[in-house]
């Protein structure tokens, strides 16, 4: 036996599925990983496929149980299950089969259902029970668009046999053999069919997707006893003991314990989420209102959140489809190449835009160019238009909080860029903390197992770490500069929006 147990981590995310070793003390053991693909078959339209994304996820999961001792296998003792938010599956009961593609949270084809619902009046209860708004990016008119397109749905609606989820529900149905159906509050919480405040779903919300009462996951607390893994599966035997949404994850592996503490997470997208509390805060300018977490007993800490639908994308897209770097890091060195971006800005609205403007027409735009404009300068760019769209989202927290954030936490994949962080602090103000590991999202699932566990006494044990081999950064540019470059970002803003027609 290890000296002491571990915790695994499940950590489905758009582009590709990881199980992660944790020990008690939330440090990474060991982790492998799988890649996942998304298919875009229209402008603006991003599926997957719910089978692969299972099969991902176990890919993960077997690879890592291959890659361990015996000694550590015998030693995890609890199991947790973190995931891209939003994206829709709607499977049969009786087989478990998926009725069509899953519709991913970035998807914008459902815009004309959202209009369809604002112009019956239906936004302004939707956005106050729920804290979130009328968009395609949320699960209610993902399911409606399915229910209307997808015939196998229908028909299984038809027959009491449809069952709806976000992608921890899909894979609790898979890890457990079918024998559990549900689904925990903090994704709950982006379907725009539960009640945040009292935390139940909301029928007459429900009823306008056109789904069934009995399609709906059983509504759980995001620490619980949620089955165990079934028998011919890796890890056979170990209970799943938490379920949080992969943006909720990361703030909690983040240590955001505090009102007020804060953090951003640059994967597919970019998420900055801050914690309130066991307070609902709502914002007018287009921040989210969200649940966090639950202790066991379903006791909430809320979060304001902002969500920007590319950030990753942008590094693969100069890779995959302008080709000017072969890997994904070399876009820092080719950044660095030149000392500014001489005027060239990328707004990443490629999918649509989401905080502030929540505008699924919005489209990417490359500005600034001149024939001096070169590879370095694109790639600069890049990176500063990541930075400078969570700076507009800071702003907004900012504003609504009525204070300054100070500090602001980053994790994720993008967040190994040092140009990228630089220009995070410079368009912040804030000082901005790298962690010495960025697995953030899949070390707060797993401490959420832990506790329930009970092989971590209490969140407060670990915050002593927080700041252990921390790499800060702070502005290196002053108020005014800092201004005029954020109102020129803003007018970029405004020329990518409503374009698509």
């Amino acid at each position: 036996m290890t000296d002491q147990p571990l915790l695994l981590a499940l950590d489905q995310g758009t582009s590709s599925s990881r199980a992660v070793l944790f020990n008690a003390h939330g440090e990474p053991v060991a982790s492998a990983s799988a890649p996942l693909s998304i298919d875009y078959p229209a402008d603006g339209w991003v599926e997957q496929n719910p089978l692969e994304i299972w099969s991902s996820q176990r890919a993960a999961l077997r690879d890592l149980d291959a890659a361990i001792s015996p000694q550590q296998r015998d030693a995890v003792v609890s199991c947790g299950i973190t995931n891209q938010r939003e994206t829709t599956i709607l499977w049969r009961r009786s087989t478990g089969q998926p009725c069509g593609p899953a519709l991913v949270w970035q998807d914008g084809r459902t815009a004309a259902i959202c209009e369809d619902w604002k112009r019956q009046g239906l936004a302004e209860e939707w956005s106050q029970r729920t804290g979130l708004l009328l968009d395609p990016y949320f699960s209610a008119s993902k399911i409606r668009w399915m229910l209307d397109h997808y015939d196998e749905a229908a028909a299984a609606a038809q027959a009491g046999d449809l069952c709806f989820g976000t992608v921890e529900s899909w894979l609790l149905w898979n890890l457990t053999g079918g024998q559990r159906h549900a689904s925990d509050m903090s994704n709950a919480s982006r379907t725009l069919l539960m009640d945040l405040e009292q935390r139940c779903w909301v029928d007459a919300f429900r009823e306008h997707t056109g789904l069934p009462a009995e399609a709906l996951p059983e509504l759980l607390p995001c620490r619980g006893d949620f089955g165990k893994i079934s028998p011919e599966l890796p890890f056979a035997g170990l209970p799943i003991q938490a379920l949080l949404g992969d943006q909720q994850a990361a703030t909690l592996g983040q240590l955001c314990l505090q009102p007020g503490e804060s953090k951003c997470t640059y994967g597919t997208g970019a998420f900055l989420v801050i914690n309130t509390g066991n307070q609902i805060r709502r914002s007018s300018s287009g921040l989210l209102s969200t649940l966090g977490w639950t202790d066991a007993t379903g006791s909430p800490t809320y979060c304001l959140e902002g969500s920007l639908f590319n950030a990753g994308t942008v590094i693969q897209w100069l890779r995959d489809g302008l080709q000017i770097i072969d890997e994904a890091q070399e876009i820092n060195a080719l950044a660095m190449e030149v000392p500014d971006s001489a005027g060239v800005m990328l707004v990443p609205a490629f999918t649509g835009w989401g905080t502030p403007h929540w505008d699924p027409q919005a489209r990417g735009l490359l500005i600034g160019l001149t024939r001096d404009s070169r590879r370095p300068h694109i790639a600069r760019a890049a990176l500063e238009g990541i930075a400078l769209s969570v700076a507009s989202l800071v702003a907004l927290a900012e504003t609504a909080l009525g204070h300054g954030l100070g500090e602001l936490a980053v994790d994720g994949g993008a967040a190994a860029s040092d140009p990228l962080l630089q220009a995070q602090a410079d368009s912040t103000g804030l000082t901005v903390r790298r962690p010495a590991s960025l697995e953030s999202t899949a070390r707060g699932v797993a401490i959420l197992a832990g506790l329930q566990a009970g092989v971590i006494p209490n969140l407060e044990s670990l915050n002593s770490a927080r700041r252990d081999g921390a790499q800060l950064f702070t502005p290196a540019i002053d108020q005014d500069q800092r201004q005029t470059w954020c109102q020129r970002w803003s007018d970029a803003v405004t020329r990518s929006l409503n374009w698509h027609e």
